[in-house]
């Protein structure tokens, strides 16, 4: 995108804006299965992907709608599925099969309470499914969290592009607040990873004047997955070590940190608003990417904090990869689960209370 372009604003849903941004980023087949409070997603993605002559697939469920993400994935196109939380649960063993045969593909979980069916309220109890694997075996799946629905447009944009560069699926974790409320985004959207995209000679495309490709993850033989799982967790070191990507909010001077992701950052940005007011130093650290948790930029900013109040949308959950970040400091945490909402005044609260 040109830099000095003029950004045009349109009113949309974070739904409908993730839709338009894989559109724009280059998707070219897209499958899915309806589930509140994800719908307007797939039901826009109907709609614009044939305006675009592209492939749009309501699956008969949640788990062939992975798997035909798996077969477009194979040919080396752009490709995407969305779902809300317990639909996502069932597309975990073919997010573990992308996993294992190095497929780029990008999922999109708009997270509802849990567990079981749960309700259609939002929530953020998906974490350690997303930021652990979710499936089986040895991997990890990078996963953005936005807090806007522009901030989801770049999301998705760079979700494709990190799953083009490592080879691997890449997950956009959004909850029913960002999905279904309305505010403008700025078109065109902005591209936010600047590396070179290597060419997808993998793919299976025919092998007319070269020899034939195989992807497969069953792989036999004496020590032959050890060594892919090698190669796998040498590619998890590399992102692990440079995608790690957080925002921050009045930290410069902040004595105390309040740690939110995601809708629940929106509020704990007020919070720290109504204590500067009160002359309390607060200030916020908001993760963007979950997994990779950006642990070195929180660690360096906690270096002069005396309280770090994490908030969130569940039991408690990224508190933990906090914990694990910064182990010697005073942490507490506040959560909601079950559509419950942690509120400004009881964040503001919860740090007085710790003055």
């Amino acid at each position: 995108m040109e830099k000095n372009k003029k950004l045009t604003k349109v009113l949309m849903s974070g739904n409908e804006a993730m839709g338009e941004a894989a559109i724009r980023a280059g998707c070219k087949f897209y499958s899915g299965y309806p589930i509140t409070p994800q719908n307007e997603l797939t039901a826009y993605m109907a709609r614009r992907m044939r305006e675009e002559g592209r492939a749009f697939v309501q699956a008969e469920s949640e788990l062939a709608a992975i798997n035909m993400i798996f077969g477009a994935a194979v040919t080396g196109v752009r490709t995407m599925t969305s779902s809300s939380s317990p639909g996502i649960s069932l597309k975990q063993e073919g997010i573990s099969y992308l996993a294992g045969c190095q497929l780029p593909a990008v999922i999109i979980n708009v997270m509802r309470g849990g567990p079981g069916l749960g309700n259609i309220d939002s929530s953020q109890s998906d974490y350690f499914q997303s930021t652990r694997g979710g499936g089986h075996g040895d991997y990890f799946t990078p996963t953005l969290a936005p807090w806007s629905a522009e901030e989801a447009t770049k999301l998705v944009v760079l979700a494709f592009d990190l799953a083009d560069y490592y080879r691997t699926p890449v997950l956009v974790l959004a909850d029913a607040i960002i999905g279904q409320m309305m505010e403008p985004v700025g078109l065109p959207f902005e591209r936010m990873f600047k590396k070179k995209l290597p060419k997808k000679t993998w793919a299976l495309t025919g092998a007319k004047k070269r020899p034939a490709n195989a992807v497969m993850s069953l792989l036999l033989g004496d020590r032959v997955l050890q060594r892919h799982n090698e190669r796998l967790g040498r590619k998890w070191d590399k992102i692990k070590e440079k995608e790690q990507r957080f925002d921050t909010y009045k930290v410069q001077d902040a004595k105390y940190l309040i740690v939110a992701y995601g809708s629940q950052a929106r509020i704990a940005f007020e919070a720290v608003d109504i204590l500067r007011k009160q002359n309390i130093k607060a200030g916020l650290f908001r993760p963007i990417s979950l997994w990779p948790y950006p642990e070195k930029g929180l660690k360096e900013l906690a270096k002069g904090v005396k309280k770090v109040l994490v908030v969130e949308q569940s039991l408690g959950q990224m508190v933990e990869d906090v914990r694990a970040a910064l182990p010697l400091g005073e942490i507490s945490f506040l959560g909601k689960a079950g559509g419950g909402i942690p509120l400004a005044k009881e964040i503001v609260g919860a740090i007085k209370k710790s003055l």
